[in-house]
């Protein structure tokens, strides 16, 4: 091997920590990774190289038996540096993602040992108008991983027992020995569950989990609307190993109501008038979500006002406030008179005689 200085490679001080020579060769590993440059001879020169003065620094015994030998011998003590190096093999690195499981200590399968949390489970809940503004219980029913019965979660045939993996002795990982460098995976033959299986359950075929139909019964809170997304904590799949149980997520569907519009945290109602309610004033009966109320119109009232009833809307999700109550006023004209009801509307059109237009056709004017 030329002579090479290591440190000058992956461009640290020969002070330099653990930490800073491992985060230098992240950086420089990403960079010429052959993933990142495909085809680039160049690149993967560059990695091989970056790799080789890692598996020597980012090993604190190796690096004290290469800094001994630039004290005593300078520069030249890299030529036919010894400790068991054998060349580079690049084919054994595997993945990208596979080379940064290194410094992780196989983190992906140690994962996969431990507890898990079940999988989560999204459900949709139709509710009446009602049931979304005031709140309710329902029944729903779901599919959902339950543990098996019949082995109690292990996989394995009842009378039978899961046995260590004698690839990884039950770590879950293998590693890759390349000179320095060691590369940390998922073993192969027990995809990291650190156990082998070898009489799978009848009933789960050796997941130790079966999915059923459960009906369930939620609640539902107060102020709901059309899309809201509910937690129910726990209430998923069943867990692996200890696991805690997944999470089951509402979405609700609520049933338009034939009067009510809903406009955020505010209901919207149209309320019809006669013309005499709107030209004299009147208090007249209309329905809220609370039921029915009274409300003053304003004589002179026109289509389209809009009177407000604060805190009278619809509840607001997970607090005691409320939005409006919003009544649109639509005033109705007959569309059929009788000759008595034309006689006497002629009279007030002569008697009022004013044209509304009046004012809109003198700015017309040019």
């Amino acid at each position: 091997m030329n002579g090479k200085d290591y440190y000058k490679i992956l461009g640290v001080d020969k002070n330099a920590s653990q930490e800073e020579i491992k985060k230098a060769y992240r950086k420089l590993a990403q960079k010429y990774h052959p993933d990142v440059n495909p085809n680039n001879k160049s690149a993967e020169e560059k990695f091989k190289e970056v790799s080789e003065a890692y598996s020597v620094l980012g090993d604190e015994e190796k690096r004290k038996q290469y800094d001994n030998r630039l004290r005593y011998f300078g520069e030249g003590a890299q030529r036919d540096f010894g400790y068991g190096y054998r060349p580079f093999d690049f084919s054994d690195l595997g993945s990208f993602s596979d080379l940064f499981d290194f410094f992780t200590g196989g983190r992906t399968a140690t994962r996969t040992m431990a507890p898990q949390k079940g999988s989560d489970i999204t459900a949709e809940v139709h509710l009446s108008f009602e049931d979304a503004v005031k709140g309710a219980s329902t029944r729903i029913s779901v599919n959902r991983e339950e543990i098996c019965r019949t082995c109690t979660g292990s996989g394995a045939q009842p009378g039978t027992h899961p046995i260590t993996c004698p690839s990884c002795g039950g770590r879950g990982i293998s590693a890759i020995n390349q000179g320095f460098f060691a590369l940390s995976q998922v073993c192969g033959r027990c995809r990291g569950q650190g156990v082998i299986v070898e009489k799978p359950c009848p009933s789960c075929r050796g997941t130790g989990r079966v999915t059923e139909l459960k009906k369930l019964t939620v609640k539902i809170p107060p102020g709901v609307k059309d899309g809201t997304k509910i937690r129910l904590k726990g209430r998923g799949g069943a867990g692996t190993r200890g696991g805690p149980a997944g999470d089951l997520y509402l979405i609700t569907r609520v049933a338009p109501h034939p009067l009510f519009k809903i406009r955020g945290d505010d209901v919207e109602i149209e309320l019809p008038i006669t013309f005499a309610e709107a030209a004299l004033g009147a208090k007249v009966t209309v329905p809220t979500i609370d039921g029915l109320g009274n409300v003053n119109i304003k004589a002179g009232a026109q289509s389209g006002d809009v009177l407000r009833l604060r805190g009278k809307g619809y509840p607001r999700l997970g607090s005691t406030g409320r939005g409006n109550m919003l009544i649109r006023l639509k005033v109705v004209v007959p569309d059929k008179l009788s000759r008595a009801e034309r006689d006497l509307i002629e009279k007030l059109a002569n008697l009022h005689g004013k044209n509304p237009r009046e004012e809109m056709l003198r700015k017309a004017r040019i």
